[in-house]
C-alpha cells in the first residue's frame, strides 16, 4: 500500500486507525509462512496504527520484525521514530488487558512470542487463532513522512511447555518499623533499558538499597522473572511506567502481571479511569519527571488523583530545580487541610553510566513489605537521598509532642516549635529550611550536632529541609544532596 489514507483502513479506532487485515492460511506440512505489509505514515498522523493479522489454528510461534526510513529532517524538527507492540485475538479496545501481549517501543526491531518463551517486553503464551493486531506508534514523523514495512512469520506445530512465571515475593527480611531505601523508577531490557534484571538487582544491592520498583515502559513482562533476583536483602516490587503522548507516570506496586494502558492524551479524559484501576489494584500513581524536555515526556495532565510527584529524576538538573519549586507551591494549598502531594525522587536508570539509586527514596515503613512501603510513600513519610552515604533526621517539636517527615505537629498557632535537622555523610554541605514563605534558614552544616530553628505554626504552615553541595552542575549553581517532604505545623482545618 502506498500511503496511510482511507483506502487503507477499515475502521477508525479510539486510539488510532486500523488497516486492512493480513490473511494467513494454515500451512500444509507445517511450513512457516511469512508476509510483509508496507505503508506510509504522513506527517500529523494518528498516534497509533493497527495492522490486523488473521492467524489460523496450529500456530506455535509468531515473529514480527519491522523497518522504517529515517530521512534527514529539516533543521529544528524531529526525524522519524516508530514504536511497535502487539495485541492478541482478545482485542485492542482501550484498557483491554486481556489482549495485550507486549511492547518494545522503538528499542527493538524484532520480537517473537510462543507458549514457552518471548522476547523481553512480550508475554509468553499460546498463539491462538483469531485476529491479532501489530500496533505501530509514530512517536515522531518527519515532514516527508515515514515509510514502514512490517514482516510477520508464523511457525506451526504443537506448543512447547508453558512458561512458568517466577514472581517476586511481597516481603523481604526487614528490620520491622524502620527507614528503608529504594529506587522506584528503573528500566531493564524488558523495555528500553540495556541492563538485564540480574544487573539491575546487582546494581541495587551495590547502591545499598533495600527495595526497588520495576517500571518498564508500557509492559508487565518483567514481573515473570523478578523472583529469580529478589532475596531476603532486596524487595522487588512490580510496576510500570505509562508513557502517554502527554506525559509519563509510574504505577507502583501493581500485582504481578497487571498492565495499565497508555494509549490516550490529556484531552481524552481517560487518565482518571486508569488511575482508578491502579488504586483498585492496590498501587500508587506517580507523575514522573514533569518538566522533562524529551518529546511527550513532560506532564500535561493535572495532579488530581496522583499519589506523589517525582521532583528529582536522575542527576540533579535545572528541570528538577523547577519541579521542586512548582511542587512547593502546591504544598501551600494543602498545608492546613492535609490534602497534599508527596515528593519522591528516582534514578530512572536505563543503562551505564546512569547510576541506580541516584537518587532514591528513604521511607519510614512498618516493615520491608510491599504494602508497608506503598503506605509510607502514600503518606509522604519519605525523604530523597543522592546516595546511601547520606543520612538525616528531621523533626519538629512543641508542647511535649514531636512530629517527623510527612507528619503534622498539632499545636496551637502561637505555640513555639523547634525544628531540628541532623545530617551525616556530607560534611560541609549547605542546609536550607523552607516554609510557605520560602527559604527561612540557609547555613553551612555544622561539624557536629543538629541545625535547629524556632518558629510558630502561624508563621510557618510547614517546614521542609534541603541539603546542597556547593558544586555546580551543567545547569545549576549547586547540587542537591537530600530533600525531605514537609512537616506540617498547627491544627488541621477540616475540608
Amino acid at each position: 500500500m502506498s500511503g496511510l489514507d482511507r483506502r487503507q483502513f477499515l475502521t477508525v479506532a479510539a486510539a488510532g486507525v486500523v488497516l486492512e487485515p493480513v490473511h494467513f492460511e494454515k500451512a500444509a506440512g507445517g511450513t512457516p509462512q511469512t508476509q510483509s505489509r508496507s505503508g506510509t505514515i504522513a506527517y500529523g498522523a494518528p498516534d497509533w496504527v493497527y495492522i490486523p493479522l488473521r492467524i489460523p489454528a496450529g500456530v506455535n510461534r509468531i515473529t514480527v520484525s519491522y523497518t522504517y526510513d529515517k530521512p534527514a529532517p529539516p533543521a529544528g524538527q524531529a526525524g522519524n521514530a516508530l514504536d511497535i507492540g502487539v495485541f492478541d485475538e482478545s482485542g485492542i479496545e482501550l484498557g483491554n488487558a486481556r489482549g495485550f501481549r507486549g511492547w518494545s517501543g522503538g528499542f527493538r526491531t524484532e520480537f517473537t512470542i510462543s507458549a514457552s518463551d518471548a522476547t523481553p517486553g512480550y508475554l509468553p503464551g499460546p498463539v491462538r487463532a483469531g485476529t491479532w493486531h501489530v500496533i505501530v506508534g509514530p512517536y515522531t514523523v518527519a515532514p516527508a513522512g515515514l515509510n514502514w514495512t512490517v514482516t510477520v512469520t508464523l511457525e506451526f506445530g504443537p506448543d512447547g511447555p508453558a512458561f512458568v512465571p517466577d514472581h517476586a515475593p511481597r516481603r523481604a527480611a526487614g528490620r520491622g518499623k524502620a527507614w528503608y531505601r529504594g529506587d522506584m523508577h528503573l528500566h531493564t531490557v524488558h523495555s528500553d533499558g540495556r541492563r538485564t534484571p540480574a544487573e539491575v538487582a546487582a546494581g541495587a544491592r551495590a547502591a545499598g538499597l533495600d527495595y526497588i520498583v520495576s517500571t518498564d515502559h508500557n509492559t508487565s513482562s518483567a514481573a515473570g522473572v523478578w523472583g529469580q533476583y529478589a532475596g531476603p536483602d532486596l524487595l522487588i516490587i512490580d510496576g510500570e511506567e505509562i508513557t502517554t503522548r502527554n506525559g509519563h507516570y509510574t504505577a507502583l506496586g501493581l500485582p504481578a502481571g497487571t498492565w495499565i494502558d497508555w494509549r490516550y492524551r490529556a484531552a481524552d479524559g481517560a487518565l482518571a479511569r486508569f488511575v482508578h484501576d491502579i488504586h483498585q489494584a492496590g498501587g500508587l500513581a506517580v507523575a514522573a519527571h514533569p518538566l522533562a524536555t524529551c518529546v511527550a515526556c513532560g506532564w500535561r495532565f493535572a495532579y488530581a488523583g496522583m499519589d506523589a510527584v517525582e521532583v528529582w529524576n536522575g542527576p540533579w538538573t535545572a528541570d528538577d530545580e523547577a519541579v521542586v519549586a512548582n511542587w512547593d507551591g502546591l504544598l501551600i494549598a494543602g498545608a492546613r487541610s492535609g490534602n497534599w502531594l508527596p515528593a519522591v525522587g528516582d534514578s530512572d536508570a536505563h543503562s551505564e553510566p546512569q547510576v541506580i539509586g541516584l537518587p532514591h527514596n528513604v521511607v519510614y515503613a512498618a516493615d520491608l513489605e510491599k504494602g508497608a512501603i506503598l503506605d509510607a510513600v502514600r503518606a509522604g513519610r519519605t525523604w530523597i537521598a543522592e546516595s546511601s552515604a547520606v543520612d538525616l533526621t528531621f523533626t519538629a517539636s512543641g508542647r511535649g509532642h514531636t512530629a517527623g517527615i510527612g507528619e503534622r505537629l498539632e499545636v496551637g498557632d502561637a505555640d513555639l516549635v523547634t525544628v531540628s535537622l541532623t545530617v551525616t555523610g556530607e560534611p560541609g554541605a549547605q542546609v536550607r529550611l523552607v516554609t510557605d514563605e520560602g527559604v527561612r534558614v540557609s547555613l553551612p552544616l555544622p561539624a557536629a550536632g543538629p541545625v535547629t530553628w524556632t518558629t510558630t505554626p502561624r508563621n510557618s504552615r510547614y517546614v521542609r529541609a534541603e541539603v546542597r553541595r556547593a558544586v555546580p552542575t551543567a545547569t545549576t549553581p549547586d547540587t542537591m544532596v537530600a530533600l525531605t517532604n514537609p512537616i506540617f505545623l498547627g491544627p488541621r482545618v477540616p475540608r
